[in-house]
């Protein structure tokens, strides 16, 4: 016999032997009610961090320092990656000297050129030498700016050797090692900020005209049997050609405990209203293929009756397309309702 075969024989033994009034302990019970619930398309989805980026080296060097490793939570401004600056160091240096070099140059063009007015108001120099010391002079104060951006350049680039982080995050990615060379465009770190999270999630194109920016919808997270409704929801303006399909997003109000980027979401959009017939979601009990609910009698007797679900109705209810009746008790704590039916057989 299989697995199933017993499960189903089990299942039946149980609801031969509670068919007579067995006294239920205090158990906690809920009404099936069918009422008005919102009809949802449900979209699946990835969390995403609002705010995640890669930091990359910006000059060539080894690297020397790493504060930092996955997982670590990381300041804004505090230095994550070092990578070795004597090469850099030394080009501010030059440029430095290259500065120096041309104020001299400046200071002596000027020189001349004062001189040479000087020389020309008592007709001792030509016209032509007065323009030849006004150009020098000049051309002096060209390469003197020049050589100052230079300098400038170099110095900033020394300030790209000590690595920063640009926002407060968590290391979601290393990529690299202590004596490994970094160069221009190479990614150092990744990370993310996990206070700034979002849901993307597709949408037919079909579904379009009932769904749009604003539309409500809910969010679950069903590792954690979370539910959260998200503070803006926003429709992509693009589909993609290959599967004629765009994308929602939709940001989270705050940052639910253990919720990271990556994992998977529901997306629950309201496209209606209907009366549906609807039982505690707590009330479910799901064995292999089986789903079932205690059913409790007015007399206290203990029922396990399967049934058969439709979809979800909100975050606390599903909808019940076969196996209840409208008005009839299920036990909340499916697993002490088990308990107390098998004492009751013994």
């Amino acid at each position: 016999m299989t697995g199933r075969a017993h499960l189903v024989t089990a299942i039946g033994l149980l609801w031969s032997a509670a068919t007579g009034a067995q006294q239920a302990p205090a158990l906690r019970t809920a009404a099936v009610e069918l009422r008005e619930v919102e009809q949802t398309y449900v979209a699946e989805g990835v969390v995403e961090a609002i705010r995640q980026s890669t930091v990359a080296a910006q000059i060539p060097g080894r690297i020397v320092q790493i504060n930092f490793d996955v997982g670590d939570r990381v300041e804004k401004g505090q230095v994550i990656v070092k990578i070795d600056a004597r090469e850099v160091s030394q080009a501010l240096a030059g440029s430095q000297a290259q500065v120096e070099q041309a104020r001299a140059q400046l200071a002596r063009a000027k020189s001349e050129y004062d001189r040479t007015r000087a020389l020309i108001e008592q007709k001792f120099v030509s016209q032509a030498a007065l323009d030849k010391a006004a150009a020098d002079y000049k051309a002096a104060q060209a390469l003197l700016a020049n050589t100052l951006a230079g300098a400038g350049q170099a110095a900033t680039a020394k300030d790209f050797a000590t690595v920063v982080a640009p926002y407060g995050g968590v290391v979601a990615a290393r990529h690299i090692e202590v004596g490994e060379m970094a160069t221009p465009g190479k990614p150092l770190m990744t990370g993310f900020d996990p206070t700034s999270l979002r849901v993307s999630a597709t949408i037919p194109q079909y579904k379009l005209s009932v769904i749009g920016d604003g539309a409500q919808a809910t969010v679950e997270i069903p590792a954690f049997n979370q539910w959260i409704t998200p503070s803006t929801v926003t429709v992509l303006p693009t589909t993609d050609p290959g599967t004629l399909s765009t994308r929602a997003r939709l940001d989270l109000p705050s940052a639910p405990a253990g919720v990271l980027p990556g994992m998977f979401a529901r997306v629950h959009f309201v496209v209606g209203r209907a009366r549906k017939l609807v039982v505690p979601a707590q009330a479910v009990l799901r064995r292999s293929e089986v789903v079932a609910v205690y059913v409790i009698n007015t007399q206290g007797g203990i029922t396990l009756r399967q049934v058969r679900l439709g979809e979800s109705a909100g975050k606390d209810g599903v909808e019940v397309l076969a196996g209840l009746r409208p008005g009839e008790r299920v036990a909340l704590e499916p697993a002490k309702a088990g308990i107390a039916l098998q004492q009751r057989k013994r």
